[in-house]
């Protein structure tokens, strides 16, 4: 059985300081002695991230792709709030990637500011993960047109129209009606300030009758939300897990989902705030 590795490359505030950033991290890691073995490429805070983006990363990469086939999965953006808030994270144009690391299985992006997939296209990737604070149209639209015939996760992290989010329910909808996946396995529309019209949206998809995993979470799914749920995963058999957590359900309602015959992860429960009259429910993620 291949040997998995993970590793993770980033610069502390100490070392931009020092002159380090985007430019010369692809020169560091391969001038490191343990990357041939690395299968997992992590790339966190490449400098001041909120100042210069990535592309000079993702450029690198692309231009010493033999280098790096041996990548199966690559993360790039992973950071803290206290390196950087993700709304402000600087991301980049990734369009020549998707040709130039046939092996990878896996991509998780964080950040939207900037970012670009350009034309979808891989053979072989089997997770695509978006975390961000707001999720842009144009975006959705470049996943709605992906060619990713082995994708069996796709997660989208779909934010708040404060931080980058400038669709709606039929936004996404039109996205599960279009994007082609036939091998999809898990689906997760999470992190929405509508989670409870994305879930609508989400239980009357075309992929309810193949996946496995339904993941709503981090959003303000309410007992409204819940219901459907409630209603809905009973006539799909094929559904063995439901993630709703952080969630501002009802005792009772979580109680109801704990029923279900599968498994259900409803923690992390909310209380919503009310001023002036007005009820405010907020997405986990989103500045």
């Amino acid at each position: 059985m291949a040997l998995h590795v993970s590793k993770k490359y980033s610069y502390d505030y100490d070392e931009h300081e020092k002159g380090k950033g985007p430019e010369g991290m692809v020169d560091e890691i391969l001038a490191d002695s343990e990357f041939s073995q690395v299968t997992e490429l992590i790339i966190g805070d490449w400098g001041e991230s909120y100042g210069e983006s990535c592309q000079a990363v993702i450029d690198d990469i692309v231009a010493n792709a033999e280098r790096f086939s041996h990548v199966e999965k690559l993360f790039i953006g992973d950071m803290d709030y206290e390196e950087c808030e993700v709304s402000w994270i600087m991301q980049g144009n990734y369009g020549k990637l998707w040709a130039a690391l046939p092996n990878l299985k896996e991509l998780t992006v964080k950040g939207s500011m900037d970012l670009d997939f350009g034309e979808i296209c891989h053979e072989k990737l089997e997770a695509l993960t978006v975390i961000c604070g707001g999720l842009p149209g144009y975006i959705i639209e470049q996943i709605e047109k992906a060619r990713l015939p082995k994708l069996k996760k796709l997660l989208l992290y779909i934010g708040s129209d404060d931080y980058g989010f400038d669709g709606n329910a039929d936004t996404i909808r039109k996205l599960l009606d279009r994007v082609e996946l036939p091998e999809l396995e898990y689906l997760g529309i999470v992190d929405s300030e509508i989670q409870d019209e994305l879930a609508e949206v989400v239980l009357e998809s075309k992929f309810m009758g193949q996946i496995h995993t339904l993941d709503l979470s981090c959003g303000t799914l309410s007992d409204e939300g819940g219901k459907k749920i409630l209603e809905t995963l009973p006539k799909y058999p094929n559904i063995k897990t439901l993630d709703v957590h952080y969630h501002f359900m009802s005792d009772a309602m979580v109680k109801k989902l704990g029923e279900l015959s599968i498994s259900v992860d409803a923690s992390e429960a909310n209380e919503e705030d009310h001023y002036n009259g007005q009820t405010y429910r907020y997405a986990m993620l989103t500045e």
